[in-house]
């Protein structure tokens, strides 16, 4: 089992930065790839990034040059710096983890069914 636990959403202005940490706990040590996802209500779970712990990230196209993932492997946290923030980046912020080495691409991994473990979530609110 591995605990995931979101920290660091808020309220921030457009234009404005916050950056997420996501802890992980418990049986960390065989971690392959971690990502953050992001949902609105009503829609469904977005992708955000995507980082391998060897190394190696991946980004949704919306997110490229805004958005920079990184992890701190003695810490077993992944990070998720937000900078040039708009409304539309408001959701609730998943952080996910999978031990399952089924692919090297990172792009698979944009698929919320090749993750184990999901974070409580945080929300980010942008106001305009």
């Amino acid at each position: 089992q591995v605990q995931l636990v979101e920290s660091g959403g808020g309220l921030v202005q457009a234009g404005g930065s916050l950056r997420l940490s996501c802890a992980a706990s418990g049986r960390t040590f065989s971690t392959y790839v971690m990502g953050w996802f992001r949902q609105v209500p009503g829609k469904e779970r977005e992708f955000v990034a995507v980082i391998r712990w060897s190394g190696g990230t991946y980004y949704a196209d919306s997110m490229k040059g805004r958005f920079t993932i990184s992890r701190d492997s003695a810490k077993n946290t992944v990070y998720l710096q937000m900078n040039s923030l708009k409304p539309e980046d408001t959701a609730v912020y998943y952080c996910a983890h999978t031990q399952r080495r089924t692919y090297y691409t990172l792009t698979r991994y944009s698929n919320p069914g090749e993750y184990d473990y999901w974070g409580q979530g945080t929300q980010v609110t942008v106001s305009s």
